[in-house]
């Protein structure tokens, strides 16, 4: 493929009031960045020391943790431009050796990156490495999404997989992030979002107006989408994507 229809949209830190604006209509719309948020908030309370955020991007997570307490570091790809992130305040890595010492770390997050990684379980046995005992790790990557960042889009992971890929690790919990309801309502979203902000020269006019019509029921599919998430309404063999939480 030449180009993506609808390239996914970069995620920022809420570090402004209009940040915050930015970041809480996100929350909204977009599914996946809710459902990512959602587990992050509730499994980075355990987070303590050194903590590593590996392909960080522009570091959009970095607010969840207290500075004062907790030292943070992000690594990302030199070209990470690719994905449309430059981040100055980042260590860079070549996406292979993470360059940290054995058992340095106290903590990891990955989050939306393992898709983006030929050799991944080349870089989960470096998380692995750099990790100290009883030191933990929260990965997430996506299920249902499309063909993204092309042509650097390789991978979509069963929960079978995932825990072969973590066997090294101990109390490994892998969490479905929504349902095959969710996921429905999150490409209907993008779908309504892609006509309305169309790229590549492909606007249309009679799909643009279509889209400009039922947008006023989009908030009501964006709820519906929270909803069957937050309870697990719908099968959980189709989500949004995985959660994986495990202890060194």
């Amino acid at each position: 493929m030449a180009f993506e229809n609808f390239r996914p949209i970069a995620l920022s830190a809420p570090d402004s009031l209009f940040g915050r604006i930015l970041f809480a209509a996100r929350l909204f719309l977009d599914l996946q960045v809710a459902t990512v948020y959602r587990d992050l908030r509730r499994y980075t309370k355990a987070f303590s020391g050194k903590v590593l955020d590996v392909g960080c991007g522009s570091s959009p997570y970095r607010f969840l943790f207290d500075q004062n307490n907790i030292a943070y570091v992000g690594i990302d790809i030199v070209d990470a431009e690719k994905f449309d992130y430059c981040n100055a305040d980042i260590v860079p890595f070549d996406g292979k050796r993470i360059p940290f010492a054995d058992e340095s770390v106290d903590d990891i997050l990955c989050t939306e990156v393992l898709e983006h990684v030929p050799h991944y379980q080349d870089l989960i046995n470096e998380m692995y490495r750099v990790l100290k005992p009883g030191g933990c790790i929260i990965v997430t990557v996506p299920w249902s999404a499309r063909f993204h960042y092309i042509p650097h889009d390789f991978f979509r992971y069963t929960p079978t997989s995932l825990q072969s890929m973590f066997q090294e690790f101990t109390k490994v919990t892998i969490e479905n992030r929504g349902t095959d309801i969710t996921s429905i309502v999150a490409k209907l979203i993008v779908i309504w979002f892609r006509n309305i902000r169309p790229a590549h020269g492909r606007f249309n006019v009679l799909t643009f107006v279509l889209a400009l019509t039922l947008t006023p029921f989009v908030p009501f599919l964006a709820m519906l989408g929270h909803i069957s998430a937050k309870h697990g309404f719908g099968s959980d063999e189709d989500p949004l994507g995985y959660t994986v939480f495990a202890l060194k």
